[in-house]
């Protein structure tokens, strides 16, 4: 082969590059991942559903892009992002961050399939039809948070002895994630022989108001209800409960693992883990009206036995048996 063919057979492959890698992504698949919060907030569960996706034969960068859109805890925005997926034509979009974010995703359409996490029940919510048949454009995993209030607030008056009065934290801006809280604790307070005191805070500075009243009033100890804000806010919560000496109980592991008292609730991590592998599913090929939806049967109670010891506590053995971690 003569030097100056040489020279344009290889400056015409060159010169296919560019468009070889525009067709390659191009055609990469794409998915949504809608969340009220924020990314630093969710990194760990974004790290479990990436697994779940990984798990399904996607690898994001290789075979699968992803487009996030986070609300950064500006609830009205999240029409706007669920807006923005469907005009970018993602093939799946999965929702996080509570109640708002799938409603959203489920006004925006009802072609594109959307995979949820839901803590209370999801045919009550009007997002399926049954759990074991869907039925339309939607399926996820029901994490029960909110279904395992009562169970929480019995673990909390064994840790707390002689426990008589609760302030229960719920947030005003996500109605009805606190409807279902109160739904469920004021009752289980009531067979227990519990007083319970709503306190709601839906900023960080309602947040700091509410404890500049604990000083005050001084409740037994404090029930932090299940929203996205909290969990946002757990260095905040767990640093002013520590502060004022108050005992109290969270959702999930997060909080004991920064020096929370105790937390009882679903595997949150294995919940994203499962919406990434039925996104991949669903990528594959599988019809979201015939996943039925995931009950998550993973649930931990978590204590952390220095902060009950700072707050002159002792964790019966009874109460040790039934922990799946005690940090120390």
């Amino acid at each position: 082969m003569r030097r100056r063919e040489f020279i344009t057979l290889l400056g015409g492959a060159a010169a296919g590059w560019p468009l070889a890698a525009r067709a390659q992504r191009a055609a990469m698949l794409v998915v949504g991942f809608l969340s009220t919060q924020s990314l630093d907030a969710w990194a760990e569960r974004l790290r479990a559903f990436r697994q779940g996706l990984k798990d399904t034969g996607y690898v994001e960068g290789e075979n699968v892009a992803i487009e996030y859109r986070f609300a950064e805890n500006q609830i009205d925005r999240l029409p706007a992002l669920a807006a923005e997926l469907v005009r970018r034509k993602v093939a799946v979009i999965a929702t996080s961050g509570g109640n708002a974010s799938v409603l959203a995703a489920k006004a925006a359409t009802t072609t594109i399939p959307i995979v949820f996490t839901a803590s209370e029940d999801p045919v009550r919510l009007g997002l399926v039809a049954s759990l074991a048949r869907p039925g339309g454009n939607l399926t996820g995993v029901n994490f029960f948070n909110a279904e395992l209030a009562a169970k929480r607030l019995e673990f909390l008056r064994e840790l707390v002895p002689g426990l008589s009065r609760v302030a229960v934290l719920v947030n005003p801006a996500n109605a009805s994630t606190k409807e279902t809280t109160l739904r469920d604790v004021e009752p289980a307070a009531r067979a227990i022989g519990l007083q319970i005191q709503v306190v709601n805070a839906s900023t960080s500075r309602e947040v700091n108001a509410a404890f500049a009243n604990f000083v005050h009033e001084r409740p037994g100890a404090l029930f932090v209800g299940t929203d996205p804000f909290f969990s946002n806010r757990r260095i905040q919560l767990v640093h002013l409960a520590t502060l004022h000496k108050i005992p109290a109980a969270y959702t999930g592991r997060l909080f004991p693992e920064i020096g929370g008292l105790m937390s009882y609730g679903s595997d949150i991590m294995d919940a994203f883990r499962q919406v990434g592998v039925y996104t991949g599913r669903i990528l594959k090929g599988a019809n979201p009206a015939d996943l039925p939806v995931v009950q998550s049967s993973k649930f931990e109670l978590v204590i952390n036995a220095e902060t009950a010891r700072m707050l002159g506590l002792n964790v019966s053995p009874t109460l040790l048996a039934h922990a799946d971690e005690v940090i120390e």
